[in-house]
């Protein structure tokens, strides 16, 4: 979705910032989730 906003000739700049810090946001969440499933030591 995001690069298709990109690719238009007029596109909401503001929609386009908006989409980035959303997949940012998913992205920061299933690393976090990652890291839960993850443990540091060996049991």
């Amino acid at each position: 979705m995001i690069s298709a906003i990109g690719e238009q000739a007029r596109f909401d700049e503001l929609q386009l910032r908006r989409l980035k810090k959303r997949k940012l946001r998913i992205k920061d969440a299933i690393t976090l989730l990652q890291m839960q499933l993850v443990p540091d030591e060996p049991a």
